[in-house]
């Protein structure tokens, strides 16, 4: 079975669509990460600070798969509009019942400051959910991990300590 994030579309073929008919719940117990496209990010950060790596689909109520999620993109124009749109689905209802955005959590893509343009777009994202920025971490990209993490990522891991997710 596939779930796509906008479009919410269960592939059921080859299935009994009265077996397969969600009978469980979202579960309060932990957080998931959700990929707002490949490569955002979600596996390192599951795999760092804890939480279900739900790769780029919602939570599996039929699996007890956490309720409260963390979008992950990158910043890059690609990333920024697949939350874009992740979030719009969210918006319009496309997901699980029961499921709860904690933040949007943006990896910086390159080192340094964003472009303009893709700032712009950050701060409507803003607007619509709480947002936090994981900048550049040239380590991640050498498959290493840095001495000292950014005050960033510390921040995020405390506030997955306070949801009650511990690493």
């Amino acid at each position: 079975m596939s779930v796509d994030l906008r479009r919410r579309t269960v592939s059921l073929v080859g299935r009994n669509p009265a077996a397969t008919a969600p009978v469980g719940r979202l579960t309060p117990d932990g957080t998931g990460w959700i990929g707002a496209h490949g490569g955002a990010g979600v596996s390192t950060l599951a795999g760092l600070l804890g939480g279900a790596d739900l790769g780029c689909r919602w939570p599996d109520p039929d699996r007890a798969e956490p309720a409260r999620v963390f979008l992950v993109a990158r910043t890059h124009a690609s990333g920024l509009q697949a939350a874009s749109q992740t979030l719009n689905a969210m918006r319009e209802g496309r997901h699980p019942s029961g499921m709860e955005l904690v933040a949007l959590v943006l990896v910086a893509d390159a080192p340094g400051s964003l472009p303009r343009a893709l700032l712009n777009r950050v701060r409507v994202l803003r607007s619509v959910a709480p947002v936090q920025r994981i900048p550049w971490i040239t380590e991640w990209r050498l498959g290493e991990q840095p001495r000292r993490l950014p005050r960033q990522v510390d921040l995020l891991d405390r506030q997955l300590r306070e949801l009650g997710v511990a690493q």
